[in-house]
Protein backbone atom coordinates (compact mmCIF):
# COMPACT_ATOMS: atom_id res chain seq x y z
CA UNK A 1 0.00 0.00 0.00
CA UNK A 2 1.49 3.28 -0.99
CA UNK A 3 1.61 6.31 1.74
CA UNK A 4 1.19 9.78 1.82
CA UNK A 5 1.80 12.27 4.57
CA UNK A 6 -0.96 14.09 5.94
CA UNK A 7 -1.73 16.62 9.01
CA UNK A 8 -3.87 14.20 11.32
CA UNK A 9 -6.46 15.05 14.36
CA UNK A 10 -6.95 12.74 17.08
CA UNK A 11 -7.98 15.02 19.28
CA UNK A 12 -9.47 18.08 19.53
CA UNK A 13 -7.62 20.95 21.45
CA UNK A 14 -6.30 24.52 21.71
CA UNK A 15 -4.33 24.81 18.25
CA UNK A 16 -0.90 26.33 20.19
CA UNK A 17 -0.61 22.49 21.40
CA UNK A 18 -0.32 21.56 18.45
CA UNK A 19 -2.88 18.93 17.77
CA UNK A 20 -2.20 18.46 14.24
CA UNK A 21 0.85 15.57 14.23
CA UNK A 22 2.46 14.97 10.47
CA UNK A 23 1.74 11.43 9.84
CA UNK A 24 2.13 8.60 7.20
CA UNK A 25 -1.11 6.83 6.31
CA UNK A 26 -2.92 4.85 3.24
CA UNK A 27 -2.85 6.58 0.41
CA UNK A 28 -6.81 6.68 -0.73
CA UNK A 29 -7.49 4.61 -3.83
CA UNK A 30 -9.77 4.40 -6.31
CA UNK A 31 -12.82 1.98 -4.80
CA UNK A 32 -15.71 3.25 -6.95
CA UNK A 33 -15.68 3.24 -10.89
CA UNK A 34 -17.38 7.03 -11.00
CA UNK A 35 -14.33 8.58 -8.48
CA UNK A 36 -11.34 10.10 -9.60
CA UNK A 37 -7.49 10.30 -7.70
CA UNK A 38 -6.02 13.95 -7.29
CA UNK A 39 -2.87 14.60 -6.47
CA UNK A 40 -3.59 17.82 -3.83
CA UNK A 41 -1.38 20.96 -5.14
CA UNK A 42 -3.10 23.56 -2.49
CA UNK A 43 -5.93 23.49 0.57
CA UNK A 44 -7.10 26.69 1.91
CA UNK A 45 -7.19 27.47 5.45
CA UNK A 46 -10.62 27.90 6.78
CA UNK A 47 -11.66 29.85 9.73
CA UNK A 48 -14.38 27.23 10.71
CA UNK A 49 -11.89 24.19 10.36
CA UNK A 50 -9.74 26.05 13.49
CA UNK A 51 -12.81 25.70 15.68
CA UNK A 52 -13.31 21.94 14.40
CA UNK A 53 -9.84 21.43 15.62
CA UNK A 54 -10.56 23.27 18.80
CA UNK A 55 -13.76 21.83 19.72
CA UNK A 56 -15.56 24.42 20.16
CA UNK A 57 -18.33 23.18 17.68
CA UNK A 58 -18.48 19.81 19.29
CA UNK A 59 -22.42 20.94 20.42
CA UNK A 60 -22.80 20.77 16.36
CA UNK A 61 -21.53 17.37 15.86
CA UNK A 62 -18.43 18.77 14.22
CA UNK A 63 -15.93 16.81 13.51
CA UNK A 64 -18.40 13.65 13.85
CA UNK A 65 -15.64 11.42 14.21
CA UNK A 66 -11.85 11.32 14.92
CA UNK A 67 -9.32 10.98 13.71
CA UNK A 68 -9.55 13.13 11.15
CA UNK A 69 -7.87 15.01 8.11
CA UNK A 70 -8.82 18.23 8.06
CA UNK A 71 -9.01 20.62 4.85
CA UNK A 72 -12.03 21.25 3.03
CA UNK A 73 -10.83 23.70 -0.03
CA UNK A 74 -8.55 22.02 -2.68
CA UNK A 75 -7.29 21.78 -5.61
CA UNK A 76 -4.79 19.49 -7.41
CA UNK A 77 -4.30 17.22 -10.41
CA UNK A 78 -6.44 14.05 -11.27
CA UNK A 79 -3.46 11.36 -11.75
CA UNK A 80 -5.81 8.32 -12.39
CA UNK A 81 -9.82 7.93 -13.13
CA UNK A 82 -12.34 5.16 -12.59
CA UNK A 83 -13.38 3.44 -15.64
CA UNK A 84 -17.10 4.96 -15.53
CA UNK A 85 -15.30 8.49 -15.04
CA UNK A 86 -16.18 10.73 -18.13
CA UNK A 87 -16.60 14.20 -16.88
CA UNK A 88 -12.19 14.47 -16.35
CA UNK A 89 -9.49 12.85 -17.84
CA UNK A 90 -5.56 12.54 -16.09
CA UNK A 91 -3.74 15.73 -16.34
CA UNK A 92 -6.82 17.55 -15.77
CA UNK A 93 -7.02 19.96 -12.92
CA UNK A 94 -10.06 19.93 -10.64
CA UNK A 95 -11.06 20.92 -7.40
CA UNK A 96 -13.38 20.05 -4.53
CA UNK A 97 -15.77 22.10 -1.88
CA UNK A 98 -17.02 21.19 1.81
CA UNK A 99 -19.09 18.82 0.10
CA UNK A 100 -17.61 15.59 -0.42
CA UNK A 101 -20.52 13.63 -1.46
CA UNK A 102 -24.20 13.59 -1.35
CA UNK A 103 -27.31 11.25 -1.69
CA UNK A 104 -28.51 12.83 -5.31
CA UNK A 105 -31.93 11.22 -4.76
CA UNK A 106 -33.34 13.31 -1.65
CA UNK A 107 -35.40 16.01 -2.42
CA UNK A 108 -32.60 18.90 -1.63
CA UNK A 109 -30.22 17.24 -4.35
CA UNK A 110 -33.11 16.90 -6.38
CA UNK A 111 -34.16 20.78 -6.36
CA UNK A 112 -30.13 21.26 -7.21
CA UNK A 113 -29.44 21.89 -3.71
CA UNK A 114 -26.83 19.43 -2.78
CA UNK A 115 -25.33 21.30 -0.10
CA UNK A 116 -28.41 20.57 2.02
CA UNK A 117 -28.77 16.88 1.77
CA UNK A 118 -28.82 15.18 5.27
CA UNK A 119 -26.47 12.51 4.47
CA UNK A 120 -23.80 14.89 2.79
CA UNK A 121 -20.01 13.81 3.76
CA UNK A 122 -18.30 16.91 4.16
CA UNK A 123 -14.79 16.92 2.61
CA UNK A 124 -12.09 17.17 5.84
CA UNK A 125 -14.13 15.88 8.50
CA UNK A 126 -12.86 12.12 7.74
CA UNK A 127 -9.65 10.72 6.45
CA UNK A 128 -10.77 12.41 3.13
CA UNK A 129 -9.40 15.87 3.86
CA UNK A 130 -7.00 18.53 2.52
CA UNK A 131 -4.30 18.54 4.95
CA UNK A 132 -2.90 15.85 3.10
CA UNK A 133 -1.28 14.92 -0.65
CA UNK A 134 -4.02 12.61 -2.36
CA UNK A 135 -7.70 12.51 -2.13
CA UNK A 136 -10.47 10.93 -4.16
CA UNK A 137 -13.92 11.97 -4.86
CA UNK A 138 -17.26 11.27 -7.30
CA UNK A 139 -16.22 13.13 -10.43
CA UNK A 140 -19.95 14.90 -9.72
CA UNK A 141 -18.47 16.63 -6.53
CA UNK A 142 -15.26 17.66 -8.07
CA UNK A 143 -15.47 20.82 -10.69
CA UNK A 144 -13.44 21.86 -13.64
CA UNK A 145 -10.35 24.55 -13.09
CA UNK A 146 -8.82 26.19 -15.66
CA UNK A 147 -5.22 25.02 -17.12
CA UNK A 148 -4.42 28.71 -16.41
CA UNK A 149 -5.45 29.19 -12.47
CA UNK A 150 -2.51 28.76 -10.07
CA UNK A 151 -3.44 26.30 -7.55
CA UNK A 152 -3.05 28.72 -4.66
CA UNK A 153 -5.34 31.20 -6.41
CA UNK A 154 -7.75 28.14 -7.24
CA UNK A 155 -7.90 26.55 -3.69
CA UNK A 156 -9.60 29.37 -1.84
CA UNK A 157 -12.59 29.61 -4.61
CA UNK A 158 -13.41 26.30 -3.15
CA UNK A 159 -14.97 27.24 0.27
CA UNK A 160 -13.82 31.06 1.02
CA UNK A 161 -14.77 31.76 -3.10
CA UNK A 162 -18.20 30.16 -3.03
CA UNK A 163 -19.53 30.78 0.39
CA UNK A 164 -18.71 34.60 -0.34
CA UNK A 165 -20.76 34.46 -4.11
CA UNK A 166 -23.61 32.90 -2.49
CA UNK A 167 -24.12 34.99 0.02
CA UNK A 168 -23.69 37.90 -2.35
CA UNK A 169 -26.32 36.50 -4.49
CA UNK A 170 -29.05 35.54 -1.23
CA UNK A 171 -28.33 39.67 -0.77
CA UNK A 172 -30.40 40.07 -4.14
CA UNK A 173 -27.73 42.08 -5.54
CA UNK A 174 -28.31 45.28 -8.19
CA UNK A 175 -26.48 48.00 -9.04
CA UNK A 176 -26.35 50.61 -6.55
CA UNK A 177 -27.59 48.74 -3.80
CA UNK A 178 -26.04 49.43 -0.16
CA UNK A 179 -24.33 46.62 0.85
CA UNK A 180 -22.54 46.39 4.42
CA UNK A 181 -20.18 43.12 4.54
CA UNK A 182 -19.00 42.38 8.17
CA UNK A 183 -16.01 40.53 8.31
CA UNK A 184 -13.31 40.81 6.12
CA UNK A 185 -11.20 37.54 5.96
CA UNK A 186 -10.50 35.13 3.39
CA UNK A 187 -14.03 34.73 2.49
CA UNK A 188 -15.00 38.55 3.23
CA UNK A 189 -12.70 39.76 0.69
CA UNK A 190 -13.98 38.09 -2.07
CA UNK A 191 -17.92 39.40 -1.29
CA UNK A 192 -16.51 42.76 -1.75
CA UNK A 193 -15.47 41.81 -5.07
CA UNK A 194 -18.51 39.45 -6.13
CA UNK A 195 -20.74 42.75 -4.87
CA UNK A 196 -18.63 45.04 -6.96
CA UNK A 197 -19.06 42.97 -10.24
CA UNK A 198 -23.22 43.30 -9.31
CA UNK A 199 -22.23 47.09 -9.11
CA UNK A 200 -23.44 47.57 -5.31
CA UNK A 201 -22.17 50.18 -3.33
CA UNK A 202 -20.02 47.97 -0.60
CA UNK A 203 -19.28 49.35 2.75
CA UNK A 204 -17.03 46.81 4.56
CA UNK A 205 -16.57 46.29 8.52
CA UNK A 206 -13.83 44.78 10.00
CA UNK A 207 -12.37 44.92 13.88
CA UNK A 208 -8.72 45.02 12.19
CA UNK A 209 -7.43 47.94 10.00
CA UNK A 210 -5.26 45.57 7.69
CA UNK A 211 -8.41 43.40 6.66
CA UNK A 212 -10.04 47.00 6.10
CA UNK A 213 -7.20 47.85 3.88
CA UNK A 214 -7.57 45.21 2.25
CA UNK A 215 -11.31 45.82 1.48
CA UNK A 216 -10.54 49.14 -0.02
CA UNK A 217 -7.82 48.25 -1.94
CA UNK A 218 -10.74 45.91 -3.52
CA UNK A 219 -12.99 48.37 -4.53
CA UNK A 220 -14.76 48.98 -1.52
CA UNK A 221 -17.01 52.47 -1.29
CA UNK A 222 -16.51 53.02 2.34
CA UNK A 223 -15.01 51.22 5.37
CA UNK A 224 -15.53 50.95 9.14
CA UNK A 225 -13.88 49.78 12.14
CA UNK A 226 -16.45 47.96 14.06
CA UNK A 227 -17.30 48.84 17.14
CA UNK A 228 -19.10 46.84 20.37
CA UNK A 229 -20.47 50.40 21.33
CA UNK A 230 -23.84 49.90 19.38
CA UNK A 231 -25.48 52.79 19.45
CA UNK A 232 -22.62 55.26 18.65
CA UNK A 233 -21.56 53.20 15.61
CA UNK A 234 -24.96 52.68 14.57
CA UNK A 235 -25.38 56.48 14.59
CA UNK A 236 -22.11 56.75 12.60
CA UNK A 237 -23.40 54.13 9.89
CA UNK A 238 -26.48 56.19 9.65
CA UNK A 239 -24.55 59.53 9.55
CA UNK A 240 -22.14 58.35 7.17
CA UNK A 241 -24.23 56.17 4.94
CA UNK A 242 -28.22 56.23 6.56
CA UNK A 243 -29.66 52.54 6.82
CA UNK A 244 -28.09 49.79 4.70
CA UNK A 245 -30.26 48.14 1.82
CA UNK A 246 -28.46 44.68 2.91
CA UNK A 247 -25.87 43.68 5.15
CA UNK A 248 -23.97 39.96 5.20
CA UNK A 249 -22.45 38.89 7.98
CA UNK A 250 -19.13 36.39 8.16
CA UNK A 251 -17.55 37.44 11.44
CA UNK A 252 -19.08 34.56 14.20
CA UNK A 253 -19.95 36.87 16.49
CA UNK A 254 -23.30 37.60 18.18
CA UNK A 255 -22.82 41.17 18.39
CA UNK A 256 -21.58 42.04 15.27
CA UNK A 257 -24.91 39.95 13.85
CA UNK A 258 -27.14 42.23 16.05
CA UNK A 259 -25.33 45.39 14.80
CA UNK A 260 -25.58 43.99 11.42
CA UNK A 261 -29.47 43.62 11.65
CA UNK A 262 -30.07 46.83 13.18
CA UNK A 263 -28.24 48.69 10.32
CA UNK A 264 -30.54 47.36 7.80
CA UNK A 265 -33.68 49.52 6.60
CA UNK A 266 -36.95 48.31 7.03
CA UNK A 267 -37.54 45.41 4.26
CA UNK A 268 -33.98 44.83 3.98
CA UNK A 269 -31.92 41.30 3.69
CA UNK A 270 -29.51 40.14 6.73
CA UNK A 271 -27.91 37.00 5.60
CA UNK A 272 -25.60 34.99 8.29
CA UNK A 273 -22.58 33.22 6.59
CA UNK A 274 -21.41 32.19 9.56
CA UNK A 275 -23.06 30.36 12.70
CA UNK A 276 -25.36 33.40 14.38
CA UNK A 277 -27.18 32.22 17.56
CA UNK A 278 -29.02 35.55 19.50
CA UNK A 279 -30.89 36.86 16.34
CA UNK A 280 -32.98 40.02 17.83
CA UNK A 281 -35.79 40.66 15.31
CA UNK A 282 -38.90 42.14 15.21
CA UNK A 283 -40.98 41.13 12.94
CA UNK A 284 -43.28 44.23 11.96
CA UNK A 285 -39.75 45.67 10.55
CA UNK A 286 -40.39 43.45 7.64
CA UNK A 287 -36.67 42.77 7.64
CA UNK A 288 -35.81 39.01 5.87
CA UNK A 289 -32.75 37.12 7.54
CA UNK A 290 -31.51 34.43 5.80
CA UNK A 291 -28.69 31.44 6.09
CA UNK A 292 -26.41 30.46 3.72
CA UNK A 293 -24.30 28.01 3.21
CA UNK A 294 -21.76 26.72 0.51
CA UNK A 295 -23.55 26.25 -2.61
CA UNK A 296 -24.03 23.52 -5.31
CA UNK A 297 -21.79 22.07 -7.85
CA UNK A 298 -23.48 24.86 -10.24
CA UNK A 299 -22.63 27.38 -8.21
CA UNK A 300 -19.15 26.51 -7.93
CA UNK A 301 -18.71 26.31 -11.75
CA UNK A 302 -20.01 30.17 -11.61
CA UNK A 303 -17.17 31.02 -9.02
CA UNK A 304 -14.71 29.52 -11.17
CA UNK A 305 -15.96 31.80 -14.05
CA UNK A 306 -16.65 34.80 -12.65
CA UNK A 307 -13.33 34.63 -11.51
CA UNK A 308 -11.18 33.87 -14.66
CA UNK A 309 -13.07 36.55 -16.40
CA UNK A 310 -13.71 39.36 -14.05
CA UNK A 311 -9.71 38.49 -12.87
CA UNK A 312 -10.61 38.64 -9.47
CA UNK A 313 -8.30 39.15 -6.91
CA UNK A 314 -7.12 35.87 -4.13
CA UNK A 315 -5.25 37.08 -1.45
CA UNK A 316 -3.45 34.22 -0.57
CA UNK A 317 -0.20 33.20 1.42
CA UNK A 318 1.50 30.08 0.43
CA UNK A 319 3.12 27.31 3.75
CA UNK A 320 4.09 23.86 3.47
CA UNK A 321 1.71 21.38 4.76
CA UNK A 322 3.82 20.80 7.76
CA UNK A 323 3.15 24.02 9.14
CA UNK A 324 -0.45 23.41 9.44
CA UNK A 325 -0.34 24.22 13.37
CA UNK A 326 1.63 27.59 13.10
CA UNK A 327 -0.94 28.82 10.02
CA UNK A 328 -3.88 28.22 12.30
CA UNK A 329 -2.22 29.54 15.43
CA UNK A 330 -2.21 32.92 13.05
CA UNK A 331 -5.30 32.42 11.66
CA UNK A 332 -6.65 32.62 15.27
CA UNK A 333 -4.68 35.60 15.92
CA UNK A 334 -5.96 37.77 13.07
CA UNK A 335 -2.18 37.58 11.17
CA UNK A 336 -3.25 36.04 8.00
CA UNK A 337 -4.60 39.24 5.59
CA UNK A 338 -6.84 36.81 3.75
CA UNK A 339 -6.62 33.24 2.73
CA UNK A 340 -3.41 31.06 3.94
CA UNK A 341 -2.78 28.09 1.64
CA UNK A 342 -0.74 24.71 2.79
CA UNK A 343 1.51 23.25 -0.47
CA UNK A 344 1.84 19.57 0.25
Amino acid sequence: MEKMRAMVLSECAPIETNPLKLSEIDRHEIKKQNEILIKIEACGVCHSQLHGIEGDWKHLGIPPSLPTIPGHELVGKVVQIGKDVTKFKVGDRAGITPLLEACKNCQYCNEGKEYLCESSIITGESLKGGYTEYITVIQDFATKVPENMKPEYAAPLFCAGITAFKAVKAAHPRPNKKIGIFGIGGVGHMAVQFAKVEGCDVIAFSRNQNHLDVANRLGANDSMVFSENQENFLNEIKDKHGMLDAAIVFAPSDIVTDTAIKSVKKGGIIVIATIGEKLSFIAFEEKTIRGTLIGSTKDMEQVIKICNEENLEVISETYPLEKANEVLKKLKDSQIEARAVLIP
